[in-house]
């Protein structure tokens, strides 16, 4: 393949994988008011339902869902900063663009996963990190892709060489 086939291809995954980022977010915000529990993949915690909760304590359950709300915002920001740094800054051949759509996902994720492994709660892994594994895998397959392209010599560099 060729350098801007590379860049195209690579910087599409990535806004693919973005997309997927931005799905989770609107659905992560919807369920946030309308449903039986507290996030995707979350239906209990501990055996306490969200009614159950809410009939203890309905503060903690307006702090839950602002929380919910605030990561839905937060996980849509950066799945559309990532995808349009990948559209419009990897695709064509900006080194820039491409670190800050690295960081940006990497930052977010370093920050957010290990929660998940420390026990404090049950939750269904497939749904609750299945799409963003899902996303985050096609967006790393993109990132590499259009990093090959990166450091493939433009034409003109080229020939400079010689």
């Amino acid at each position: 393949m060729s350098r801007e086939q590379y860049l195209r291809n690579g910087a599409g995954l990535m806004v693919f994988g973005a997309l997927i980022f931005l799905v989770y977010a609107v659905a992560f915000f919807f369920r946030a008011f309308a449903s039986s529990g507290f996030e995707l993949g979350v239906d209990t915690l501990n055996g306490v339902t969200p009614r159950q909760l809410d009939g203890l304590n309905p503060a903690v359950m307006g702090y839950i869902t602002h929380l919910h709300v605030a990561i839905a915002g937060f996980v849509a920001a950066t799945a559309i900063a990532a995808g349009g740094l990948a559209w419009y800054g990897v695709r064509d051949g900006l080194w820039w663009a491409w670190i800050i759509a690295v960081i940006v996902p990497v930052v977010g994720l370093a920050v957010a996963l290990p929660m998940h492994y420390m026990g404090h709660f049950n939750y269904d892994w497939v749904s609750h990190l299945g799409p963003i594994y899902l996303g985050t895998i096609i967006y790393v397959v993109g990132a590499v892709a259009a990093l090959v392209g990166l450091i493939q010599a433009t034409p003109a560099t080229a020939r400079a060489a010689r």
